[in-house]
Protein backbone atom coordinates (compact mmCIF):
# COMPACT_ATOMS: atom_id res chain seq x y z
CA UNK A 1 0.00 0.00 0.00
CA UNK A 2 0.98 3.56 -1.05
CA UNK A 3 -0.67 6.48 0.02
CA UNK A 4 1.57 8.52 -2.64
CA UNK A 5 -1.69 9.56 -5.31
CA UNK A 6 -2.73 7.97 -8.28
CA UNK A 7 -3.76 9.91 -11.54
CA UNK A 8 -6.46 11.85 -10.99
CA UNK A 9 -8.78 10.39 -12.92
CA UNK A 10 -8.34 6.63 -11.23
CA UNK A 11 -9.41 8.16 -7.55
CA UNK A 12 -12.17 6.00 -5.94
CA UNK A 13 -13.14 8.49 -3.47
CA UNK A 14 -16.70 8.72 -4.41
CA UNK A 15 -17.08 4.85 -4.50
CA UNK A 16 -16.09 4.70 -0.42
CA UNK A 17 -17.26 7.65 0.14
CA UNK A 18 -20.60 6.67 1.79
CA UNK A 19 -19.25 4.13 3.18
CA UNK A 20 -16.40 5.78 4.85
CA UNK A 21 -18.95 8.34 6.55
CA UNK A 22 -20.24 5.68 8.48
CA UNK A 23 -17.30 3.09 9.13
CA UNK A 24 -14.45 5.39 9.41
CA UNK A 25 -15.98 8.62 11.58
CA UNK A 26 -14.29 8.54 14.68
CA UNK A 27 -16.78 9.12 17.58
CA UNK A 28 -14.67 11.14 20.16
CA UNK A 29 -18.11 11.30 22.26
CA UNK A 30 -18.75 13.83 24.48
CA UNK A 31 -15.17 14.94 23.49
CA UNK A 32 -16.29 15.85 19.73
CA UNK A 33 -15.98 19.21 18.61
CA UNK A 34 -13.77 20.19 21.34
CA UNK A 35 -9.41 20.53 20.15
CA UNK A 36 -7.33 19.01 22.89
CA UNK A 37 -6.26 21.78 24.84
CA UNK A 38 -10.51 22.51 25.37
CA UNK A 39 -10.42 19.24 25.92
CA UNK A 40 -7.67 19.46 28.59
CA UNK A 41 -9.83 22.75 29.82
CA UNK A 42 -12.90 20.98 30.63
CA UNK A 43 -12.20 17.87 31.95
CA UNK A 44 -8.70 18.16 33.35
CA UNK A 45 -5.46 16.68 31.99
CA UNK A 46 -5.29 13.40 34.11
CA UNK A 47 -8.58 12.45 32.45
CA UNK A 48 -7.64 13.70 29.34
CA UNK A 49 -4.57 11.38 29.33
CA UNK A 50 -6.26 8.53 30.47
CA UNK A 51 -8.63 8.60 27.40
CA UNK A 52 -5.89 9.63 24.88
CA UNK A 53 -3.27 6.52 26.41
CA UNK A 54 -5.71 3.61 27.39
CA UNK A 55 -6.48 1.54 24.87
CA UNK A 56 -10.15 0.72 25.68
CA UNK A 57 -11.22 3.25 27.61
CA UNK A 58 -13.27 5.63 25.93
CA UNK A 59 -14.69 9.12 26.87
CA UNK A 60 -18.44 9.46 27.80
CA UNK A 61 -21.21 9.30 25.30
CA UNK A 62 -22.07 12.44 23.36
CA UNK A 63 -25.52 13.56 23.84
CA UNK A 64 -27.68 13.19 20.59
CA UNK A 65 -29.16 17.03 21.20
CA UNK A 66 -25.46 18.41 21.04
CA UNK A 67 -24.89 20.00 17.81
CA UNK A 68 -21.64 17.93 17.38
CA UNK A 69 -23.85 14.85 17.30
CA UNK A 70 -23.96 13.03 13.70
CA UNK A 71 -27.67 12.67 13.93
CA UNK A 72 -27.35 16.98 13.52
CA UNK A 73 -25.40 17.07 10.57
CA UNK A 74 -26.72 16.67 7.27
CA UNK A 75 -23.97 14.82 5.60
CA UNK A 76 -24.50 11.94 7.74
CA UNK A 77 -28.15 12.12 6.94
CA UNK A 78 -29.85 8.43 6.58
CA UNK A 79 -27.51 6.63 8.97
CA UNK A 80 -28.32 5.03 12.71
CA UNK A 81 -26.12 5.61 15.08
CA UNK A 82 -26.25 4.00 18.90
CA UNK A 83 -26.82 6.07 21.37
CA UNK A 84 -23.83 4.82 23.38
CA UNK A 85 -21.38 7.07 20.47
CA UNK A 86 -18.46 6.70 21.46
CA UNK A 87 -15.15 4.29 21.29
CA UNK A 88 -12.09 3.47 22.27
CA UNK A 89 -9.24 2.78 20.32
CA UNK A 90 -9.82 -0.96 21.15
CA UNK A 91 -13.39 -0.58 19.36
CA UNK A 92 -11.83 1.87 16.74
CA UNK A 93 -9.97 -1.22 15.64
CA UNK A 94 -13.20 -3.16 15.60
CA UNK A 95 -14.47 -0.71 12.86
CA UNK A 96 -11.50 0.06 10.79
CA UNK A 97 -9.97 -3.84 10.23
CA UNK A 98 -13.50 -4.95 8.90
CA UNK A 99 -13.42 -1.63 6.80
CA UNK A 100 -9.92 -2.81 5.82
CA UNK A 101 -10.67 -6.31 4.94
CA UNK A 102 -13.98 -5.62 2.32
CA UNK A 103 -13.11 -2.11 1.44
CA UNK A 104 -9.13 -1.54 0.93
CA UNK A 105 -7.64 -5.29 0.83
CA UNK A 106 -9.39 -6.07 -2.55
CA UNK A 107 -8.23 -2.51 -4.13
CA UNK A 108 -4.67 -3.39 -3.40
CA UNK A 109 -5.39 -7.63 -4.64
CA UNK A 110 -6.53 -5.84 -7.71
CA UNK A 111 -3.13 -4.03 -8.05
CA UNK A 112 -4.60 -0.42 -7.02
CA UNK A 113 -2.54 2.38 -5.13
CA UNK A 114 -4.09 3.52 -2.15
CA UNK A 115 -4.13 6.44 -0.47
CA UNK A 116 -5.92 6.57 3.11
CA UNK A 117 -6.49 9.91 5.07
CA UNK A 118 -8.01 9.41 8.11
CA UNK A 119 -8.57 11.16 11.78
CA UNK A 120 -5.43 9.81 14.00
CA UNK A 121 -6.92 7.59 15.61
CA UNK A 122 -8.29 5.01 12.87
CA UNK A 123 -4.60 5.55 10.97
CA UNK A 124 -3.57 4.26 14.78
CA UNK A 125 -5.70 1.28 14.54
CA UNK A 126 -4.79 0.53 11.27
CA UNK A 127 -1.33 0.64 12.09
CA UNK A 128 -1.65 -1.87 14.97
CA UNK A 129 -3.47 -4.14 12.69
CA UNK A 130 -0.73 -3.95 9.85
CA UNK A 131 2.17 -4.09 11.90
CA UNK A 132 1.05 -6.57 15.18
CA UNK A 133 1.60 -3.38 17.48
CA UNK A 134 0.64 -4.75 20.99
CA UNK A 135 -1.71 -2.81 23.25
CA UNK A 136 0.80 -1.01 25.18
CA UNK A 137 2.29 0.01 22.73
CA UNK A 138 -0.28 1.53 20.54
CA UNK A 139 -1.29 3.35 23.17
CA UNK A 140 1.78 5.47 22.92
CA UNK A 141 2.05 5.90 19.52
CA UNK A 142 1.86 9.40 17.92
CA UNK A 143 1.01 9.56 14.71
CA UNK A 144 1.66 13.47 13.42
CA UNK A 145 -1.09 14.87 11.34
CA UNK A 146 -0.47 15.47 7.62
CA UNK A 147 2.98 13.57 7.37
CA UNK A 148 2.41 10.82 4.67
CA UNK A 149 3.56 7.28 6.04
CA UNK A 150 4.15 4.80 3.20
CA UNK A 151 3.76 0.87 3.86
CA UNK A 152 4.64 -1.54 1.02
CA UNK A 153 3.01 -4.77 1.70
CA UNK A 154 4.12 -8.61 0.64
CA UNK A 155 1.68 -10.88 -1.38
CA UNK A 156 0.17 -11.41 1.94
CA UNK A 157 -0.21 -8.45 2.65
CA UNK A 158 2.15 -7.95 5.59
CA UNK A 159 4.11 -5.02 5.87
CA UNK A 160 7.97 -5.06 4.32
CA UNK A 161 9.84 -3.18 6.54
CA UNK A 162 11.34 -0.17 5.44
CA UNK A 163 14.77 1.63 5.96
CA UNK A 164 14.21 4.56 7.85
CA UNK A 165 11.10 3.70 9.73
CA UNK A 166 10.14 4.94 12.76
CA UNK A 167 9.82 1.94 15.53
CA UNK A 168 7.38 0.48 16.10
CA UNK A 169 6.04 1.05 12.64
CA UNK A 170 7.36 -0.44 9.41
CA UNK A 171 6.31 1.62 6.95
CA UNK A 172 7.96 4.92 6.37
CA UNK A 173 7.27 9.03 6.85
CA UNK A 174 7.99 11.25 3.83
CA UNK A 175 9.99 14.36 4.37
CA UNK A 176 12.25 15.48 6.67
CA UNK A 177 12.93 12.98 9.46
CA UNK A 178 14.04 14.85 12.06
CA UNK A 179 11.16 17.57 11.32
CA UNK A 180 8.86 14.32 11.62
CA UNK A 181 10.09 13.30 14.92
CA UNK A 182 9.95 16.49 16.21
CA UNK A 183 5.84 16.45 15.17
CA UNK A 184 5.42 13.74 16.82
CA UNK A 185 6.77 15.08 19.79
CA UNK A 186 4.96 18.30 18.98
CA UNK A 187 1.56 15.61 19.32
CA UNK A 188 2.85 14.03 22.38
CA UNK A 189 2.90 17.34 24.29
CA UNK A 190 -0.14 18.85 22.89
CA UNK A 191 -1.86 18.01 26.18
CA UNK A 192 0.88 19.30 28.23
Amino acid sequence: MSILPPPIDSFIIPALCESLKKKIHYKTGALQGLDKQETVDKFGKDQVLVWRRSYDVPPPTVDRTSPHHPDNDPRYAGFDFPEDFTESLATTLERVVPFWDKEIVPLIKEGKTVMIAAHGNSLRALVKHLDGISESTIAELNIPTGTPLVYELDDNLKPIPQAGAIAPLQGRYLGDQDAIRARIEGVKNQTK
